[in-house]
């Protein structure tokens, strides 16, 4: 996707207001102020688009889109399928969703719709055809937003149907799936295809085989929802660019799935603010960042963000001063060619009235938020020389939704607390904080390009992931594991033989038990004398949660358990693999035992920091290239003001000051020339 500007600005509902010309007026002149450029429109449209069957009333939107590049504000038209009108649930009630106990939803609230329905996709392809024929070449619009934030599942019988088609094509034979699924447990084997429904709580939900594909074949279906909403878009004659908008920390769907039908990436992010310590919203914030663009690789888009605070979490907290610039420049940091807000304007009512947004119902261009709002899009504006910068990254941690499903569907060792995001994110930000970009990919993404790959918790080892590891730790990558992985195949079968499968000889041990421990119940990690200088801070580190018991045969102890009957058996370990190390992280160990393992894993593997200096507590670093220069944004997340030295000559400031303390949530962003690194 080739942007001619970072894109500022977000959703705008103008049919929320076409009885008030007045202030579809005056919104223009408010975005132009707050140096907006660029809107997205007709998200939940339907109903206006098409108020009956068949009768498309577009003049309002054409007026709208007119009147927006008359103004120099672009537009990304929304595809209307996320919400569908009452005349389509009435006349055609298949295409409302049926739940896993079987009832049939009423119509209401928003993706209540049956992605299998060939009547609610006869009509998404209609809609979305004479949307393209009539606005896909208008030059205002840059980008078409396909549906909105995808989800949920539907177990009707036509989607019970196309499931029963789905694993026939993967499984050929009925017998195969029943090998493939341990269908003798509990005497459920299968006679055909045909006896199969979808996991239900008032039937099979014991079967994790079936479990891990029912979620499979409902991202499968999705992803062939979105290719024929795009293919009409096509059809009718507009090529402009496509993407989804995904979300935080979603589990329904394997957002790698999707990234070949779409464009661009770009999701949409609400971090918690105020809730502890800002700089661990912002770690968790910046991991989402990394996931979305790790998908495509490439720049992707922020395409919602809430300018003050929301409505639908559990606390409606305002954001202090500096925060609506921080996560902006966050966004960019990591990737973004754009920061973008839900909503411009405040519904007046129904849900979403309290809702944060630009433009709040006083309609005044004073309030603290619009100011804000209209600072950062200053700033924004004198970036342009960031649009489209690479993120390079010599790290990597394994994140994938498959394994995932897997992990917090296994029956043990823990049915509560697992912690897989936790764990991911503790690898995550140990690495952050030496200052490096870190990519977070799955197991079918290639290995190549990597120094130091990370792969918490990999209980599932699928697409030969376990092959590429052997491959890259032989070729002289840096390899870390942790506790519960290698331990079955994509169907959640309990390999047979020594775990980590494949891996027993690259990690140099042998798993033996695992023991789950009770919430507040701990343990300690005691570093061997022959690993003092890597824990050269510490003489104790604490763990929970899950302790793995291990039989080392090559490897060679880093830290040893403090109690309970394993104790003195190894807790982590080291282990050299043809040109490359192997280290094991045996246990669920406190954030400071990966902070100060993975600082000796990055200086081993010779891996070069964006800075070479210190980086705070608190404080999170990138960096962004392009063909003549290196950006490296230093964000701090604390609520006091950090001293750091960036007095380094080679920078030009971009944004903030060189030399002095970074303020509470203040950005500093230094451009330096290709020629050389400080």
């Amino acid at each position: 996707m080739d942007l001619t500007k970072l894109l500022y600005g977000g959703d705008y509902n103008p049919e929320q207001w076409l009885a008030y010309p007045e202030i579809l007026k005056e919104d223009i002149e408010c975005m132009k102020q707050a140096h907006i450029n660029t809107v997205t429109l007709g998200v939940f449209s339907w109903s206006v688009l098409e108020p009956e069957e068949g009768d498309f009333q577009f003049g309002w939107l054409e007026q709208i889109i007119d009147d927006l590049y008359e103004n120099g504000i672009s537009v990304i038209l929304a595809t209307p399928s996320g919400a569908r009108p009452k005349w389509l649930a009435d006349r055609y009630p298949e295409v409302l969703r049926v739940d896993e106990a079987r009832n049939r939803e009423l119509f209401g609230g928003r993706h209540n719709h049956c992605y299998t329905s060939p009547v609610y996709r006869e009509k998404v392809r209609i809609i979305n055809g004479e949307l393209s024929k009539r606005f896909g070449s208008h030059p205002a619009v840059i980008l078409w937003h396909i549906s909105n934030e995808y989800g949920g599942e539907c177990h009707c019988p036509l989607c019970q149907q196309a499931f029963r088609k789905w694993l026939e094509a993967k499984y050929r034979t009925i017998e195969e799936l029943n090998e493939r699924w341990c269908t003798t447990f509990w005497s459920h084997t299968y006679q055909s295809f045909e006896q199969i429904e979808s996991p239900s709580s008032r039937g099979e939900s014991m079967l994790h085989g079936l479990t891990l594909d029912w979620k499979r074949f409902v991202t499968d279906q999705t992803a062939d929802f979105i290719r024929e909403e795009i293919a009409a878009i096509r059809e009718a004659g507009s090529d402009k660019p496509a993407t989804i908008n995904l979300m935080y920390n979603y589990e329904g769907l394997n957002y790698h799935k999707f990234a070949d039908l779409i464009d661009v990436v770009s999701w949409d992010s609400y971090p918690t603010w105020h809730k502890g310590e800002e700089y661990l919203t912002a770690v968790d914030n910046g991991m989402q960042h990394d996931i979305m663009r790790s998908i495509k690789k490439k720049p992707y888009l922020l395409m919602e963000s809430c300018p003050s605070s929301t409505n639908w979490q559990g606390v409606s907290k305002l954001k202090r001063p500096g925060i609506v610039e921080a996560q902006g420049l966050q966004a960019v940091a990591h990737g973004s060619d754009s920061v973008l807000y839900f909503q411009i304007r405040q519904s007046r009512g129904a849900s979403e009235k309290f809702h944060g947004a630009v433009i709040d119902h006083t309609g005044s261009r004073e309030t603290r938020v619009f100011q804000e709002v209209k600072e950062t899009g200053r700033l924004l504006g004198n970036m342009g020389g960031l649009l489209g910068a690479s993120t390079e990254s010599e790290v990597a941690v394994i994140y994938d939704w498959e394994n995932r499903w897997a992990v917090e569907d296994a029956m043990g060792p823990r049915n509560k607390g697992v912690c897989y995001k936790e764990t991911v994110e503790k690898s995550y930000r140990a690495f952050r904080k030496q200052g490096l970009n870190v990519d977070l990919i799955d197991m079918e993404q290639s290995l190549e390009g990597y120094r130091i790959v990370a792969a918490p918790m990999a209980y599932m080892f699928r697409s030969d992931f376990e092959k590429k590891v052997k491959a890259f730790v032989e070729q002289g990558g840096t390899f870390v594991l942790t506790y519960w992985s290698g331990i079955v195949d994509d169907t959640d079968r309990c390999f047979l033989g020594a775990t980590p499968h494949g891996l027993a000889d690259v990690m140099g041990f042998r798993r033996k038990e695992i023991d789950g421990l009770y919430d507040g119940e701990t343990n300690a990690m005691l570093p061997t004398d022959r690993a003092a200088a890597v824990f050269a801070s510490r003489e104790r580190y604490s763990c929970q949660r899950l302790c793995e018991l291990v039989e080392l045969t090559t490897a060679v102890p880093l830290a040893v358990y403090g109690e309970d009957f394993y104790q003195g058996m190894p807790a982590a370990a080291f282990n050299r693999f043809g040109e490359g190390s192997a280290y094991y992280i045996a246990a669920d160990a406190e954030q400071a035992f990966y902070d100060d393992l993975y600082r000796h894993v990055v200086d081993e593997a010779q891996v070069e920091r964006i800075l070479d200096c210190r980086i705070p507590e608190g404080v999170e670093v990138n960096a962004r290239q392009t063909e003549e220069a290196e950006y490296v944004f230093v964000q701090n997340y604390n609520r006091e003001a950090v001293e750091m030295d960036l007095k380094d000559e080679d920078y030009e400031v971009v944004h903030g000051k060189k030399g002095t303390a970074i303020p509470p949530f203040g950005t500093v962003v230094f451009m330096r020339r290709k020629s050389g690194r400080a």
